[in-house]
């Protein structure tokens, strides 16, 4: 019997788990079963994922860098890709602003409606503003003051510490590229080797993704706030939705036109990784998976993912962005404030900075949306409107990044000549070569 296509075994797991969710929900006790039950699995499963992330930058990074052999290649891959992501975050939060000026959902809004909502999440929007106001009493330079870790075990600990990581991954890469080469060797072997135990254990992983979005999803329906509430916010939701499709094909144009691959061939290619990155909310998590689709399925050779990659699952949220501005722009409609050019070309700057400094965790977006409201002199406590539904546009706009970080892979790759043809080394394979 012919087994079942990875993405496929994904979308029957997504699948059963709002099923079952739904169904679970109608019957008392339901909800507790699946929260007590169930979505431990789920989490089971985001934390295997999480537990390798650091070990797989730290591998494929210093494995990436030290075999370019050459410094100059470094800066001009480097140049290239950070040029590229802040190019695509420009354009996302640009989208965004066009879309939600244009249909205006926050005008929907009644006093009774804001009311409720604003009393409904008030906590939840207190703790984010206190996340916030931490992140705003750092000094100028903080950013760049946090990037060198003064301990990298301290660092390689935290999955909110992942710049710092590839701080230290770039740099021991450098140091093996400056030393001579048979002085390199033995930790070239030893990266390279640890590099290939971290792709087996994906494997291993990646044979509980049925199950461990399964078990996501159903928790995800039964966690789910009321219909009422859905229902007042239905074209803010829109709006987000129709910005992150639109950059979804912003991307398809970029694959085509630069690296002359077709849309079928690239979502054929990235489809398991975005189903991932939308059942865990987290580009971190998702991470493992989209550095072996782009490689083995895009053609996008291992020097490059390596570099590329990771550093995308940290800095380019073009999702979160994108969501950034939506939101800003739509709590100052439900509030009656006009927003000028200027303070929106602010939300502009602010957005794009905020989706960098936003970790590739769910609901990290959140944070940062208060310093871009801030920014534009929007109240923060209307963060409370649009937290009824922001898990599952969270878990959208994380296939928004994950799907730039590859695009974008992609176009660097082409720009340096490394994009080849798929050399599929997938789960399915492994998992036929483990049971013939």
């Amino acid at each position: 019997m012919k087994k079942l296509a990875l993405h496929w075994q994904i979308l029957l797991g997504m699948a059963l788990g709002v099923v079952v969710g739904l169904i679970m929900t109608k019957f008392d006790g339901g909800r507790e079963i699946i929260q007590d039950w169930v979505k431990p699995f789920g989490n089971i499963f985001i934390n295997a994922l999480k537990l390798i992330a650091v070990p797989l930058i730290l591998a494929s990074l210093i494995k990436g860098v030290s075999d370019l052999k050459d410094i100059a290649k470094l800066s001009k891959m480097g140049g290239r890709t950070i040029g590229t992501y802040v190019v695509t975050t420009v354009i996302a939060v640009s989208i965004g602003l066009l879309v939600v000026n244009v249909v205006q959902p926050g005008k929907s809004i009644t006093e009774a409606t804001r009311t409720e909502l604003v009393e409904s999440y008030k906590g939840d929007a207190e703790k984010k503003i206190s996340a916030a106001e931490k992140q705003r009493e750092a000094g100028p330079l903080q950013a760049l003051e946090d990037l060198v870790p003064s301990n990298i075990f301290d660092a390689a600990s935290d999955n909110g510490n992942m710049l710092q990581v590839i701080f230290f991954a770039i740099f021991f890469g450098l140091g093996l590229i400056l030393i001579p080469e048979e002085k390199a060797k033995p930790a070239k072997q030893f990266f390279d080797s640890f590099n290939e135990v971290i792709l087996k254990l994906i494997d291993l992983i990646m044979l509980a993704a049925p199950y461990g979005v399964f078990a996501l999803l159903a928790a995800l329906v039964v966690e789910s706030p009321s219909a009422d509430l859905f229902s007042a916010l239905g074209w803010y939701a829109f709006c987000v939705l129709l910005g992150l499709a639109m950059m979804i094909v912003v991307y398809t144009i970029i694959v085509l036109v630069f690296t002359g691959k077709t849309p079928k061939f690239f979502f054929n290619g990235i489809g398991p990784a975005q189903l991932l990155a939308f059942s865990t909310s987290s580009s971190a998590a998702t991470l493992p998976v989209t550095m072996e689709r782009v490689e083995e399925h895009l053609g996008v050779e291992e020097e490059v993912t390596s570099f590329v990659l990771p550093i995308g699952a940290t800095i380019n949220m073009d999702g979160t962005s994108l969501y950034q501005a939506v939101a800003a722009v739509f709590i100052a409609q439900a509030f009656g404030m006009d927003l000028s050019l200027g303070v929106q070309l602010g939300i502009i700057v602010t957005a794009t900075l905020a989706s960098i400094g936003s970790a590739a965790v769910p609901g990290a977006g959140m944070v940062m949306l208060v310093i871009v409201l801030a920014q534009a002199g929007i109240p923060e406590a209307g963060l409370a409107l649009i937290f009824a539904v922001d898990r599952p546009l969270d878990m959208c706009r994380t296939v928004v990044n994950v799907t730039g970080d590859a695009a974008v892979s992609m176009l660097v790759a082409k720009s340096v000549d490394k994009l080849g043809e798929p050399h599929v080394r997938n789960w399915d394979d492994n998992y036929k070569k483990r049971n013939d």
